[in-house]
């Protein structure tokens, strides 16, 4: 049996990880269940899996969890805070770390997990866009395996040769940049659905409200997600975390818009062959294929029936629409802690939108603005990745109140 923390148990991944878990219950042991400040959530979660530990990123909602636990006799822990959630990432009974905490709050128990040399599922891309070359030591120094979780980098994982580019090594379960043509790869093919907005009015944008934003045509996903998908910074955010995990550069990885989400990424070799992975848009899929790597182990998702799909449908990418993505990959071209200001103007343009504060076109601006602000540093530092961090939310917010409604 296999102890398992869950990190960011509340959230669409973290539930979804359970309901893969339930259907293997004598695989895996739940060890740890985190949460934000979703209290009734996770309490209900601890009633139902009795963890040993469970963790709030806030004092006060892990204060509540604890009474509410005590008046059943629960017999779980109560932690709370970055400590909290790095010490059930790193406990020796814990063999699989699933980090599926949105944003970058995941990057310092991502870290521990990584350093502890645990299995990491990784559903945090912002571990990769903040910390890239960072992270990725720590998981080869440490003898940590990294898997994706997130549809697309799962999809090009079992598409890429053993050992893959960049990817898990069947011999020591380690990430490395190797050559990117050495076994015969040309380039990747990183698909995306287009969200929301992929035919909406351009010049209507920027009346589009925060549920027209999360109202993702074919997965269900967090709010914030959801609008990073709805202006493709998603996608951007994708293609700096490929390029990490595949030792690969932005050139090398050509964004296409398929609106049935389907097949979910592609690897094209130099013989002109094009590998795909294709499956219904369930993310049990990519977490039942992690659990298990390098065995195959049932999801629960329903057979996808290509007579049904009829057709898949494929187009270039608009700019124009989605600037964005255009932001994310010349933030990987600069380098250095670049992508980590990216990110965080990123998650404060999107959480003032949430707000509504904030346009859904100026989501862009604000991010342009505090990259035109602050300059990227080359660092091997997590103090510098986290004051670049924190500057450049300062900035940010900064630049939503010269944009604000």
């Amino acid at each position: 049996m296999t102890g398992i923390t869950i990190l960011g148990a509340t959230s669409t991944i973290g539930i979804n990880t359970l309901d893969v878990i339930k259907r293997h219950r004598p695989e895996f042991e739940v060890i740890a269940l985190t949460g934000h400040r979703q209290v009734d959530r996770l309490h209900a979660l601890c009633l139902e899996w009795l963890p040993r530990y469970a963790v709030m990123a806030n004092c006060d909602a892990a204060s509540q969890l604890e009474q509410r636990l005590k008046k059943t006799n629960a017999p779980v822990q109560v932690l709370s805070g970055t400590e909290g959630l790095s010490l059930v990432a790193s406990l020796p009974e814990v063999g699989i770390v699933m980090a599926a905490i949105v944003g970058s709050a995941g990057l310092l128990p991502t870290l521990a997990a990584a350093h502890a040399g645990k299995r990491i599922l990784l559903a945090n891309k912002e571990a990769l866009v903040m910390s890239g070359q960072l992270f990725m030591e720590a998981v080869r120094k440490n003898g940590a395996e990294l898997l994706p979780i997130d549809s697309e980098h799962n999809a090009i994982f079992q598409c890429m040769p053993l050992p893959a580019i960049g990817g898990l090594n069947r011999d020591n379960g380690q990430f490395s940049n190797q050559d990117f043509h050495k076994f015969g790869v040309n380039r990747i093919l990183l698909t995306a659905s287009g969200g929301p907005f992929r035919t909406y009015p351009i010049e209507q944008l920027h009346d589009v409200t925060p549920d027209q934003a999360c109202a993702h045509p074919n997965w269900n996903m967090g709010r914030k997600i959801s609008v990073d998908s709805a202006t493709m910074m998603n996608k951007g955010l994708e293609v700096i975390e490929a390029c990490w995990l595949f030792g690969t550069k932005p050139e090398k990885i050509e964004v296409v818009l398929h609106p049935q989400s389907v097949i979910h990424s592609l690897v094209e070799y130099i013989d002109g062959s094009v590998l795909a992975q294709l499956g219904n848009p369930d993310m049990r899929t990519p977490i039942a294929h992690a659990l298990a790597w390098p065995q195959r182990i049932s999801s629960g998702v329903p057979r996808l029936n290509l007579v049904d799909v009829a057709r898949l449908d494929f187009e270039a990418v608009d700019f124009a629409r989605f600037p964005c993505l255009n932001l994310a990959i010349d933030a990987m071209l600069a380098g250095g802690t670049t992508c980590t200001i990216l990110n965080a103007a990123n998650e404060i343009a999107v959480q003032a939108f949430l707000q509504k504060r904030l346009r859904f076109t100026a989501i862009p601006k604000v991010i342009e603005a505090t990259l035109s602000r602050l300059s990227g540093r080359i660092t091997d530092s997590l103090d510098m990745i986290l004051e670049d961090d924190a500057h450049a939310r300062g900035l940010a917010w900064q630049a939503v109140k010269n944009c604000e409604l």
